[in-house]
């Protein structure tokens, strides 16, 4: 994925507004291919494909996606 800062810093603003893992939001709008209406459609109704694509992006045991936490035990 070649994003330009801006691109970064929208998505890094995107999850911080719903309390969600960067690594989470990046792969959102991966799958979304940056459509953001489609990105928070698989926000609200969540995807197995995104929480591997997440997981695979960090070393981190927890990822959070909104109010939930998510391990990657649990994947």
């Amino acid at each position: 994925m070649n994003s330009t800062k801006k691109d970064i810093h929208d998505i890094r603003a995107w999850a911080t507004v719903r309390d969600t893992s960067i690594e989470i939001a990046e792969a959102i709008f991966e799958l979304a291919n940056h459509d953001e209406v489609l990105a928070e459609q698989i926000w609200s109704e969540g995807s197995d494909e995104v929480l591997k694509r997440a997981f695979a992006k960090t070393n981190a045991d927890k990822l959070f996606w909104g109010e939930q936490t998510i391990e990657r035990k649990n994947i």
